[in-house]
């Protein structure tokens, strides 16, 4: 009972400690306080087993506090000092500890329960016991994530602990006017979850509630749902003037807290005694002072080090060159996908496949079929049609140590799957100061030539490119197809593998020794001296297609492929520029914001003196791809506009 109370009083006061500090502008940024819900971390978190897994929301400081985070480095993390648990470089919304295996707040509404999922899914194909309890509020409940998370938990029998800490106001918008259904637990029962709904200002009610839960879980491996509905006292964050309700509302709120009630009704039956609470009030209060001192004395991380944990400090050696055999087998773009995949599944027992109709139907591209048959259904799992939950899952269970390659089904799906893949697979290692790594490819179809009209004829991997943290891979060639992928999963970031829907049916001779290769560096595929053709993926053969026939009006065009679009290989980039002293750059994505402008400011940044003509670019035209085929062969790079682009560039045109 002390124990239950002294939590809580913590929370409150730690918490009131911070506001105070807020308005001192010591503490920065959002701050999102927990006084009201106390009640519901402390009757949950400390009936956790300590491999257990807690994903949070940005609302944390209470459960990182319960989970056994010291006081001092949440308070130094929320100065933004290097001290701080995650170094500073998550501040309040993303407190992290590998040791507590608490996988830390997110920013982002319903974010963590995919990963939440994933994390289970990971624990479940490894045969272990744990449980992760994923914590979010009612706001969440509106997100697609939500039911997307749901239904894989439900569907793949995942041992996940769902706490919805319904608070009645996401943000300022209360539940009644937001949700057609207010009864949340109702929502989880639809998906076929074991549901409660708790008094969440009950203390006892919520440990009680959390041992049937926990209980369940380990018994049967089913996942659960509770529903605590709770009230937060203060505002959504300090920001929030609370013009959407009363004071009078919440002062009436106030006089049934969770703190106040559990008090009282223990001094009322004589359970403890007001010196128990006296001490516990100063031994708090103590531990603020020490913790408010050692954010206070804490360091400010040199500003030499901003880059640190972006990716990993660390990295596989790069596969050692393999002299190609002589021996070859005629094969396709898509048949040495294929191969890949199965040689990682035989190499790895980590390894699994998921994605939109990867099992069964064989893949979208038909890469994967086959695999089934061969490997099963819990290494080749069949997806929802949900890319953020099946994404997101799949970055959790790359962070709980598996190999995932995740097949999104074309590039197009995969904006569904954006937030997933720049919020948490990207920032992942940074936010928590090198603690947790994400370990995962995500492999998608991308590319117009198909007549598959506007929707589904993007090029957007230079859009993936922008993003620091990502590893976005092109393999154009076959033996890249074959060998990419192997070194992408031997990295400990996220690697994202764009393959061009023309290359899929391109056959040619793959040697019978082909293996890993090196994903870091450009290839010159073709010598030159006049001219630099610099491309990537579906573009490639059409460039050295052009360079041929180029080659026959007597200009000589070096091709370089650059294989990686993040991060770019700019030494090959400028020595091929420096030796030409020209520079052509082909890609199938828009003008505006392209990898072609990006690729061609580096150039000018580094090599513009031994140009000897403007820089150039033949990129997709600003419409969206047509269907018919006159059109979309018109919207994007062809043989004919690259060699008269360079035939301008040479002042032949």
């Amino acid at each position: 009972m002390l124990d239950l109370l002294a939590q809580m009083i913590r929370i409150r006061r730690f918490e009131d400690k911070c506001a105070e500090l807020y308005t001192e502008q010591k503490i920065r940024g959002f701050l999102h306080l927990y006084d009201g819900e106390e009640a519901i971390a402390a009757g949950i978190i400390p009936l956790l087993q300590s491999e257990d897994r807690i994903v949070a929301t940005y609302r944390e400081h209470g459960h990182a506090l319960v989970r056994g985070l010291p006081m001092k480095t949440v308070m130094a993390e929320m100065y933004g000092k290097m001290e701080g648990c995650s170094g500073g470089r998550g501040g309040s919304m993303h407190l992290f500890s590998a040791a507590a295996n608490f996988y830390g707040g997110n920013a982002i509404v319903g974010g963590g329960l995919p990963l939440a999922a994933g994390l289970a899914l990971a624990d479940k194909m490894r045969g272990d016991e744990q449980v992760t309890v994923c914590f979010f509020g009612e706001g969440a409940v509106a997100e697609g994530e939500f039911h997307e998370s749901l239904n894989l938990a439900s569907l793949w029998h995942l041992p996940v602990l769902f706490v919805c800490e319904n608070n009645r106001y996401a943000m300022g918008t209360a539940l009644e006017r937001s949700e057609a259904v207010i009864d949340i637990h109702r929502k989880a029962e639809s998906y076929g979850l074991i549901s409660e709904l708790v008094d969440g200002m009950d203390v006892v009610a919520v440990e009680a509630a959390a041992r049937r839960a926990l209980e369940t879980i380990r018994e049967v491996g089913e996942p659960y749902f509770l529903e605590c509905q709770t009230y937060r006292f203060r505002a959504h964050s300090m920001f929030d003037a609370q013009l959407y309700r009363s004071k009078e509302e919440v002062e009436e709120w106030r006089r049934k807290g969770p703190i106040l009630r559990f008090q009282s009704w223990l001094l009322e039956n004589g359970i403890v005694h007001a010196g128990d609470i006296d001490r516990i009030v100063a031994e708090t209060d103590a531990e603020i002072v020490e913790a408010v001192a050692f954010a206070e004395n804490g360091s400010w991380e040199p500003l030499e080090s901003l880059a640190r944990h972006v990716v990993a400090p660390v990295r596989p050696a790069s596969p050692p060159r393999v002299e190609p055999a002589a021996e070859t087998v005629e094969t396709t773009y898509r048949e040495a996908v294929k191969m890949a995949i199965e040689e990682a599944l035989d190499r790895d027992s980590r390894t699994f496949l998921m994605g939109e109709d990867v099992g069964q139907y064989g893949g979208c591209y038909a890469v994967s079929k086959g695999l089934l048959q061969k490997y099963g259904p819990d290494r080749i799992r069949d997806t929802p049609l949900s890319e953020s939950g099946f994404t997101g899952a799949g970055i959790g269970a790359a962070i709980a140590g598996m190999r995932p390659i995740v097949e999104v089904m074309t590039v197009n799906f995969s904006m569904l799957a954006l937030d997933q893949i720049l919020n948490t697979a990207a920032t992942f290692r940074h936010m928590s100061n090198g603690q947790f790594g994400v370990p995962i490819v995500i492999r998608m179809a991308t590319g117009a030539g198909r007549q598959l009209a506007a929707q589904h004829s993007h090029s957007l991997e230079g859009w993936y490119a922008h993003i620091p943290g990502l590893r976005v891979l092109t393999p154009a060639t076959i033996e890249d197809a074959r060998g990419m992928l192997w070194t992408a999963l031997e990295d400990p970031d996220p690697v994202l593998i764009f393959e061009n829907v023309m290359l899929y049916n391109r056959s040619g001779p793959l040697a019978v020794n082909a293996g890993p290769v090196d994903i870091s560096s450009a290839a010159v595929r073709r010598q030159g001296r006049d001219v630099s053709l610099i491309t990537y993926g579906g573009s490639l053969f059409k460039t050295l297609d052009a360079a041929a026939e180029l080659e026959r009006a007597g200009i000589s065009a070096e091709v370089i492929d650059l294989r990686s679009l993040r991060p770019l290989d700019e030494q090959t980039i400028l020595a091929s520029v420096s030796k030409t002293r020209r520079a052509l750059i082909v890609d199938e994505g828009w003008r505006s914001g392209s990898i072609s402008a990006e690729i061609g400011m580096r150039i000018a940044e580094k090599c513009f003196y031994e140009l000897d003509a403007p820089l150039a670019r033949v990129c997709s035209e600003e419409v969206p791809i047509p269907y018919a085929k006159h059109l979309e062969e018109a919207a994007i790079p062809q043989v004919d506009k690259i060699v008269s682009a360079v035939r301008t560039l040479m002042g032949k045109a």
